[in-house]
């Protein structure tokens, strides 16, 4: 059995840079309150909290006087604020491509624009691009049509960073049939697309690919999704321990895609057992 690497892989620049300045942090504090899972791999989340990091679910539940820590996800400015005013330091580990979709909802806002999201509402990056947004806003999944309410209007299109590509267009071209103008910011990241690309590459050329990384994680589910898309038979692990020894069975060329959100470790723990077999 072969093991196929895709080219890039694993931890995207920014959630690299976000876990990069958390850990710093950790050096020096010994707790450090993120807003959120800092990561969505929960793996990596169980390891940084034996260093000290603290999650939490609001700004409310971060502690007065405390370290506080912002996600590549972004928070919405509301929160920043909150955090400024309540906590002793805060360690901004926002995404620059992130931001810039902050900044791109912002602008189309101030412009009149209805401020259309292709991605998911439930997503933190998203509800915290929602919350730079004076004015109208939707968020419409990649499988929602266009609600009538929408149509005939002015529209400022954007997308969250982790977005499959076909998705963002598919959205975008629908609305150009019903708008009476649109303008449309591309923030789908360079990281998320190359590796949307790698796995699509890969994928077409061996019999089985495993794309590792959290279940929770959006852009880990985008490469399965895409790497099913290609049609061949993919196997979706948290871990090394979820390897399916049945599904490797007759299976000579095995790619390997992980998440943005999957750190080195894993990705070479899981290396290593795939070559005990």
């Amino acid at each position: 059995m072969k093991i196929h690497i895709a080219d890039p892989t694993g931890l995207c620049f920014g959630v690299r840079r976000a876990i990069s300045k958390l850990e710093e942090e950790l050096t020096r504090s010994e707790k450090v309150y993120s807003l959120g899972s800092p990561i969505h791999n929960p793996q990596e989340v169980e390891r940084l909290s034996k260093l000290g990091l603290v999650v939490v679910e609001s700004a409310e539940d971060v502690p007065y006087g405390s370290v506080a820590f912002i996600r590549a996800h972004g928070v919405t400015p509301l929160q920043t604020e909150t955090l400024r005013k309540k906590c002793l330091k805060m360690v901004d580990g926002t995404c620059p491509f992130v931001k810039t979709a902050q900044k791109s909802a912002k602008d189309l806002s101030s412009e009149g624009y209805l401020v259309v999201i292709s991605g998911d509402r439930e997503h933190p990056e998203v509800r915290g691009i929602m919350g730079y947004v004076d004015g109208e806003v939707a968020v419409i999944s990649s499988d929602e049509e266009i609600p009538e309410n929408l149509k005939g209007r002015r529209c400022g299109i954007l997308s969250q960073t982790t977005q499959k590509v076909a998705s963002f267009v598919a959205l975008v071209s629908s609305f150009v049939k019903v708008s009476t103008e649109i303008k449309v910011y591309n923030t789908i990241c360079k990281a998320t697309l190359a590796r949307q690309e790698s796995v699509c590459k890969l994928a077409s050329k061996v019999d089985g690919m495993i794309i590792l990384g959290g279940r929770n994680s959006a852009n880990t589910k985008k490469l399965a999704e895409i790497s099913m898309d290609v049609g061949v038979s993919t196997l979706w692990i948290e871990h090394a321990g979820e390897i399916d020894r049945g599904w490797l069975q007759n299976r000579h060329n095995i790619g390997i895609a992980a998440g943005g959100s999957t750190p080195d470790w894993l990705i070479k723990d899981l290396i290593q057992n795939l070559n005990m077999m």
